[in-house]
C-alpha cells in the first residue's frame, strides 16, 4: 500500500486516488479503491467512478475545467496551497496521476506507471501531458484545449497532511530508497502510534529528529548489540526513514512522551531486526 508502480494498465485511477488519500493522512488499499469505484480491466476508472470511491472515504473529488493553461496552472497551485492533492487525467485522457506539491517552478507528482513513482517535472512538460485537444463545439473547424483538474477535498478534519518538497521528492527517487517508498504506509502507520500531529502552539513538543539526536546513538548501539548480526549503519538507515516520514507529515513528540517514544522506537527497530535477520535461541530453549 505504499508508493510503488501499478501492476497493470487499468488501475492507474485507483492508484492515483490512493496516493491522494495517503497525502491526506488516510491509508487505503488500492484493491479496495478499485472495488468501490467499480474499476475493471476492460474499462478502468473515469472521474465519475473515482468520485464515488472518494466519497466512500469521506472526500469530494471536484472537477475544475479550464481552457487557458495559465488559469489551469493557477487553479492547480491554489489547490496545492490549500493542502489538497489533485488528480490529473493526462496523455489524452488515458492515464491518471496525482500532483502533490510545487516548488520553484517545478511540480511534484506521483505517477504509478513510472519507476520510481515520485516524479519531478517542469510546468511546460506537465502542461503538454495535461492538455486534451478536442473540436470546438462552437466552431468545428477549430480545436480547443481542455485542462481538467480534480482536487481531492477531505470532508473530515485531516489530522495531518504530507508536505512534499523538491528535496524530499528527489530523495525518494534514489534507487537505494525504492524499498523505503514501497513501504511508505507502514512507516506512517507505525509513526501514528509514536508521534502526534503538531497541535496547539502552547504544547511542549519537538520533532522526531531531535529525539534521535538525543538518543539515537543509544538506540542504534543497543539494537546492534542485542541482536548481534545487525550493523549500526542498517539501524541508522531505518531511523532516518522514520524521521523522513515524520518530517513529511509534520509529526512531533510531546515532551511528556519522550521516554515512551524511546521505548516504542527501540521496540519497533528490534522487531524489524528480528524479522529481517532472524533470531537465534535466547536464554535456552526452556
Amino acid at each position: 500500500m505504499g508508493l510503488y508502480p501499478q501492476p497493470n494498465k487499468w488501475q492507474c485511477g485507483p492508484f492515483a486516488l490512493k496516493h491522494a488519500l495517503v497525502m491526506l493522512g488516510k491509508v487505503v488499499n488500492e484493491k479496495e479503491v478499485s472495488r468501490i469505484a467499480g474499476a475493471h480491466w476492460w474499462g478502468g476508472a473515469d472521474e465519475i467512478k473515482l468520485a464515488r470511491a472518494a466519497k466512500a472515504y469521506d472526500c469530494e473529488l471536484k472537477l475544475i475545467r479550464r481552457k487557458s493553461p495559465l488559469r489551469a496552472r493557477r487553479e492547480l497551485l491554489r489547490s496545492l496551497k490549500k493542502g489538497c492533492p489533485a488528480l490529473l487525467c493526462v496523455d489524452d485522457w488515458n492515464h491518471w496521476i496525482t500532483v502533490v506539491g510545487a516548488e520553484r517552478g517545478k511540480f511534484i507528482y506521483v505517477d504509478s506507471r513510472e519507476e520510481p513513482v515520485v516524479c519531478v517535472d517542469i510546468w511546460a512538460s506537465l502542461k503538454n501531458r495535461w492538455g486534451y485537444n478536442q473540436l470546438d463545439e462552437d466552431d468545428p473547424t477549430q480545436t480547443e484545449t481542455l485542462f481538467d483538474l480534480h482536487p481531492v477535498v477531505p470532508k473530515f478534519r485531516a489530522r495531518t497532511k504530507a508536505r512534499f518538497s523538491l528535496k524530499q521528492a528527489r530523495y525518494l527517487r534514489r534507487p537505494e530508497n525504492r524499498a523505503f517508498a514501497t513501504h511508505w504506509d507502514e512507516y506512517f502507520n507505525d509513526l501514528l502510534h509514536i508521534c502526534h500531529p503538531r497541535g496547539r502552539k502552547s504544547e511542549k513538543v519537538f520533532p522526531l529528529g531531535e529525539l534521535l539526536r538525543r538518543h539515537g546513538t543509544m538506540i542504534r548501539s543497543q539494537i546492534a548489540f542485542w541482536h548481534g548480526a545487525v550493523k549500526v549503519s542498517k539501524v541508522e538507515k531505518m531511523l532516518k526513514n522514520l524521521q523522513f516520514v515524520a518530517d513529511t507529515y509534520g509529526l512531533v513528540i510531546r515532551k511528556q512522551d519522550e521516554k515512551r517514544a524511546i521505548v516504542a522506537i527501540t521496540t519497533n527497530m528490534t522487531l524489524w531486526a528480528a524479522s529481517r535477520f532472524g533470531v537465534d535461541e535466547v536464554y535456552g530453549s526452556n
